[in-house]
């Protein structure tokens, strides 16, 4: 039988809390950030939680 093997691409994109949670960092804090807003940068920063109905998904990819 092969070995189960995680998505590496997923397993760079998301990472995993102790309780379980999945987090992923969003979208948009790579360049141009002078021309955004100090309050959009704030709340582009940092992780969020992914949403329920996508963990059974993302978590059969990273192998959990």
């Amino acid at each position: 039988m092969p070995k189960m093997r995680k998505h590496s691409g997923m397993a760079k994109r998301v990472k995993v809390t102790g309780s379980g949670k999945i987090l992923f960092k969003r979208t948009g804090m790579r360049h141009r950030l002078e021309v955004k807003s100090s309050k959009e940068t704030r709340s582009l920063a940092g992780y969020r939680e992914i949403s329920k109905a996508d963990a059974p998904r993302v978590k059969k990819l990273i192998g959990r």
